[in-house]
């Protein structure tokens, strides 16, 4: 348990130097790790291949002599299994004092099945050792080569000579008919060219290395510029990104600020409108009422003649000015809101709802399917606002069929619509005359608290306007 836990902590390690790793680091490092494999892989193929080649060329050249001292020499093998004494005589002396001394060490001839018919050791005459592969090769006519490690028993002699020895297979074959009758197994003295196979092998192995560093440095050198590039334009990306955060931090907080001003600026207007029906109330409409109360007493005394003319003009001024203070308290009534700040949602609603159906003798449904627990003034303004605007249209515009008005909130979205079943309106129109404040208006009030409002109609299928604004805890600010 404690070692699989070390070792997760080694790989969690690992993984966390390479993740901070930059982008060069990572380049390098992988493609080095890449290349020094594939290198590798050529640099060991190659070297192989030389060597392979080396000796093939080494073999063939030597068979091609061995073949010239000792072909002719054992010809009687194409008949019997063994040689004439004269011709171990003679073999015996190609390997004193000839070329083929000084470039061979010792040979051997064997027949099938693994049978040494001559050997520089005479002991070896006559016995019969495993069947190599290279000796099956030879027998198939192949010429192979190999560096021997001298292990096996019939090497005795050779090994102790402690040089370095190229074993060759060679066929012999018959003259006029070219069947392979014997093969002859030679040690070549290999000391030169096991130094050229080093030296090939290293220059091999330098050429390899030293192009793997140049792909590796040109790589690197095109990652490098290409890294400088995407710092430069991460940096660049990185610096628009925190003046276009800081522009919006100011476009938040210059809306944050208009928000509040519109709310406030809405609340102003309610007193301004509460202060104008005040005045409207104590002012003009005390006037017309006294002027009434003279009128009646100024009906009394006037004359009557024939026509009743003098009467009838009192009369016409009395009603003129009864409907004209009937119109200033219908617009008081409009300007004053009641007092809202006590009311919760709902209740405002009904309210709203209960002033219009008194002002207008029609009928409003109204559907609570959740309400927020408060509502800051500004937003208790403008939902009152809303309803009776809206109400007002669908009177004027519906004759008030089929007023509804329905509330909820989900998840700090509020949703009021008020909606009727009037004739509707044309795609694209709006309704004639806005009454009161306007629809235009009021869109304007909702929109300064970060809602929205939209109105859905077609001719003969109603009309809906709907408000929606988010209700946030910070938007309560005077919540109890």
């Amino acid at each position: 348990m404690t070692t699989l836990t070390s070792r997760t902590d080694s790989e969690s390690a690992i993984a966390h130097r390479w993740r901070n790793l930059s982008l060069i680091g990572q380049f390098t490092l992988t493609s080095a790790v890449v290349l020094i494999l594939g290198m590798a892989l050529i640099g060991f193929w190659v070297t192989d291949q030389i060597k392979n080649g080396v000796m093939r060329n080494t073999a063939s050249s030597t068979a091609m002599f061995m073949s010239s001292f000792i072909e002719p020499v054992v010809q009687e093998l194409a008949h019997q299994d063994s040689l004439s004494p004269e011709t171990h005589t003679l073999l015996d002396e190609l390997l004193n004092g000839t070329d083929l001394s000084r470039r061979v060490l010792s040979f051997k001839v064997w027949k099938q099945d693994g049978l040494v018919v001559f050997s520089s050791r005479h002991e070896l005459i006559g016995k019969r050792f495993p069947v190599t592969a290279d000796l099956e090769r030879a027998w198939r006519g192949e010429v192979s080569a190999e560096f021997d490690q001298l292990v096996d028993e019939e090497n005795a002699l050779e090994r102790a000579e402690g040089v370095a020895l190229l074993e060759v297979y060679s066929p012999i074959r018959q003259n006029r008919t070219g069947r392979i009758i014997a093969v002859a197994e030679f040690y070549e003295h290999a000391e030169e060219l096991n130094s050229n196979l080093f030296w090939s092998t290293l220059t091999s192995w330098l050429v390899v290395g030293g192009v793997t560093l140049l792909m590796l440095g040109a790589l690197s050198v095109i990652v490098l510029r290409g890294n400088r590039t995407i710092e430069q334009q991460r940096r660049a990306l990185e610096t628009q990104v925190a003046d276009l955060s800081s522009l919006l931090n100011q476009n938040e907080e210059l809306r944050s600020r208009l928000q509040r001003a519109s709310r406030r600026t809405a609340e102003i207007n309610e007193r301004y409108l509460r202060r104008i029906s005040a005045d409207l109330h104590d002012g003009p409409a005390q006037l017309m009422a006294f002027a009434l109360l003279r009128i009646d007493s100024l009906r009394r005394v006037v004359p009557q003649d024939e026509s009743g003319t003098g009467l009838h003009d009192v009369d016409t001024l009395r009603q003129s000015l009864t409907d004209a203070l009937n119109e200033v308290r219908a617009i008081c009534t409009g300007l004053a809101l009641p007092e809202l700040r006590t009311l919760s949602p709902e209740q405002l609603l009904r309210n709203a709802a209960s002033a219009h159906e008194r002002s207008t003798g029609t009928e409003v449904e109204v559907t609570i399917e959740s309400a927020p627990a408060w509502l800051s003034q500004p937003y208790k303004i403008c939902a009152y606002r809303f309803v009776q605007e809206t109400l007002s249209n669908a009177y004027h515009h519906a004759n008030g069929e089929g007023q509804k008005v329905r509330m909820r909130c989900v998840s700090g979205l509020l949703e009021i619509e008020v909606s009727d079943s009037g004739p509707g309106l044309q795609r694209g129109s709006a309704p004639a005359g806005d009454h009161g404040l306007g629809l235009p208006g009021l869109r304007e009030r909702i929109e300064s608290l970060g809602g929205n409002m939209r109105i859905l109609s077609s001719k003969g299928q109603g009309t809906r306007v709907m408000m929606t604004c988010e209700v946030t805890p910070q938007t309560d600010e005077e919540h109890p």
